[in-house]
């Protein structure tokens, strides 16, 4: 029947992004065992319009996959196969490796595709990473002017380890390197290029960490 092909098809797409039934239950704001309910008990029989658009767009596969409904335009689509790209937002925001950059004008500009297989690899989930740019030369050469980063927002304060994350300091937007102090709940943060500054023993209190970076892509020139 195609609305039990609509529940597979859902089921192994949620699966393959490496996301949860509860994820994409919050993302339409149903309660957390609705697209459980949907998928494994048939309940609700077909999903809501809106809530099949809003999916679709999320997981970047074709709405009517979702719909339950057969079409002689999906019959030609092999029902069970799920995505093997997913979208990430690109944000229009350049967190600083130069002198610090406001964040003022925050916003979601476009997406680029990844493989959701070579995402599960790194550890990255597509609801909880962007890609932001590198704007200066503090980070060079690990970070140059205009390299693209993966953020995963998930891996935040409450996971701190040694490595380069996205933080706010002083409402400025930066990418640093983070070096755990002996002291808990004090950290520096480091430059990887020797002519700017770094700051030692900084209280993580006075910071907000937006992320860690998992992945760079820089254009050769």
């Amino acid at each position: 029947m195609a609305t039990e092909r609509a529940r597979r098809f859902l089921d192994e797409a949620i699966a393959e992004q490496g996301l949860t039934y509860s994820d994409i239950s919050r993302l339409i704001r149903k309660n957390p065992a609705y697209i459980q309910q949907f998928i494994k008990r048939g309940t609700p029989r077909r999903l809501d319009e809106q809530d099949r658009r809003t999916i679709a767009r999320h997981l970047g596969v074709p709405e009517h996959m979702l719909s339950g409904i057969a079409s002689p335009e999906s019959a030609s689509i092999a029902p069970l196969r799920s995505p093997k790209s997913i979208p990430i937002q690109r944000i229009h925001l350049a967190a600083s490796a130069g002198t610090g950059t406001l964040d003022a004008n925050e916003q979601s500009s476009d997406v680029l595709a990844f493989d959701s297989r070579w995402l599960r690899e790194i550890g990255a989930q597509a609801p909880h990473v962007s890609i932001i740019c590198v704007d200066g030369e503090s980070m060079a050469p690990t970070l140059c002017h205009g390299d693209h980063i993966m953020v995963d927002h998930s891996d935040g304060a409450s996971r701190m380890r040694d490595g380069i994350y996205v933080l706010r300091l002083d409402s400025v937007l930066m990418v640093k390197r983070i070096a755990l102090g002996p002291s808990k709940g004090r950290y520096s943060i480091l430059s990887d290029n020797s002519f700017y500054p770094s700051w030692s023993d900084v209280d993580s209190e006075l910071v907000t960490i937006v992320g860690r970076v998992v992945w760079i892509g820089r254009t050769l020139r």
